[in-house]
């Protein structure tokens, strides 16, 4: 494994110990989203970047914002961490924190349509989405 590998891995599971509160309702609220063939993961590692929530298998990513993403600056950066994640294959989805005391019933139908085309749509077991290039996971060290 390389240096740059171990970095990404341990500054996740650093990230994992010190979740926020947003961070802990969505992780115990994911629970309730049916996830036949696969389930989400907490701050993984894909490429250069440490995605918040992942469903691997249906590559979909799930991001929480604070206030401080309204920046300019870390503005830009996510939408170069979006653009690059989406061309790895991954969709990415991304709230706001305020939104899960908000809305969270909108946040889990979002994602739940995100994962099965609509809020209503039966829960099957997830197919495997292909990859653009067909390259490994960047998950995988690819």
């Amino acid at each position: 494994m390389s240096n740059i590998s171990r970095f990404r891995r341990e500054r996740a599971k650093q990230l994992r110990s010190n979740d926020t509160g947003p961070e802990q309702v969505l992780w115990r609220a994911l629970k309730n989203i049916p996830v036949y063939g696969s389930h989400f993961r907490r701050q993984v590692p894909i490429g250069p970047y440490v995605a918040d929530f992942a469903c691997l298998k249906a590559r979909l990513i799930i991001e929480l914002d604070g206030g401080h993403h309204s920046q300019d600056d870390i503005a830009i950066k996510d939408e170069h961490r979006t653009r690059w994640l989406e061309s790895e294959g991954y969709r990415v989805v991304r709230f706001w924190n305020a939104e899960l005391t908000e809305n969270m019933n909108g946040v889990l139908d979002t994602i739940y349509a995100a994962l099965y085309g609509s809020p209503q749509s039966e829960a099957l077991a997830l197919p495997t989405p292909p990859r653009p290039d067909g390259r490994p996971s960047p998950s995988r060290g690819g």
